[in-house]
C-alpha cells in the first residue's frame, strides 16, 4: 500500500486537492470490486489540525498536520493561492525532511512554487498552470519550464499543469503503481476521458 500525503492550505484550489484524492479513493474502491487489496491510503495533511478555506469557500477537513512524524511514498502539494504557504518556513521544512524517503514528490499547478521555495525542483523540466509559467521562471531563473504538458514524471519527481491536469498525473501514478488497466478503469468508473497517454 503506498502512502501518499496531499498537502492542504487555506486557499487552495479545490480540484488540485480533491481531484488527486478522488483519483486514488476511486483507485481503491475498483480494487475492492476486483477482490483485491487497497492500493494507496491517502492523508490530508494540514499545517495545523483546523479545517482549511479552500478556493471559493469550501471548507476541507484535515487528517493530520505536518508536525506528524510518519513517512509518505507520494506527497503532493496542490496550487490555489501559494503566496503564504510558500513562504511558511514550517511546510517548507517538512518538505525537506520528507523528501529523501518520498518515493515521489509531486505539484498540481502553483505548487510547483512551494516545491521550488523549498530547494526540491532541480535542473530537471517543469510544468504549471499555463498563466503562470512566465512568474516561475522569473522567480527562479535556474529551473526549465515546459508549456504545453499535461504532466511531467521524472520518477522521483512529478509536476502538472493546472487544475484538471492534476487528475492526469494521479492517473498516471495509479498506472505506475497499480498498473495501466487499474488506471484505464479508475478513469472509466470516473467518467473522465483519459487515454493513459505518457507525457515527456
Amino acid at each position: 500500500m503506498k502512502k501518499i500525503a496531499i498537502l492542504l492550505f487555506d486557499e487552495v484550489e479545490v480540484l488540485d486537492a480533491c481531484g488527486p484524492f478522488e483519483v486514488f479513493s476511486v483507485a481503491n474502491r475498483v480494487a475492492e470490486r476486483a477482490g483485491n487489496a487497497m492500493p494507496f491510503e491517502v492523508a490530508l495533511v494540514g499545517i495545523d489540525d483546523a479545517a482549511v478555506r479552500a478556493r471559493g469557500g469550501m471548507r476541507i477537513g484535515v487528517d493530520t498536520t505536518i508536525d506528524d512524524p510518519r513517512p509518505y511514498d507520494l506527497v503532493l502539494v496542490p496550487g490555489g493561492v501559494v503566496d503564504a504557504v510558500s513562504a511558511d518556513g514550517r511546510v517548507l521544512q517538512w518538505l525537506q525532511r520528507l523528501r529523501p524517503g518520498a518515493e515521489v514528490v509531486a505539484s498540481v499547478c502553483t505548487g510547483a512554487f512551494v516545491l521550488a521555495a523549498a530547494g526540491l525542483l532541480d535542473e530537471r523540466p517543469v510544468t504549471t498552470h499555463w498563466e503562470d509559467l512566465e512568474s516561475l521562471r522569473d522567480r527562479w531563473p535556474e529551473l526549465v519550464v515546459h508549456e504545453g504538458v499535461r504532466y511531467i514524471d521524472h520518477g522521483d519527481l512529478a509536476t502538472s499543469a493546472g487544475i484538471s491536469a492534476g487528475l492526469d498525473l494521479a492517473l498516471h501514478l495509479v498506472a505506475r503503481w497499480a498498473g495501466a488497466d487499474h488506471a484505464l478503469v479508475t478513469a472509466g468508473q470516473m467518467d473522465y476521458d483519459w487515454s493513459g497517454a505518457e507525457h515527456p
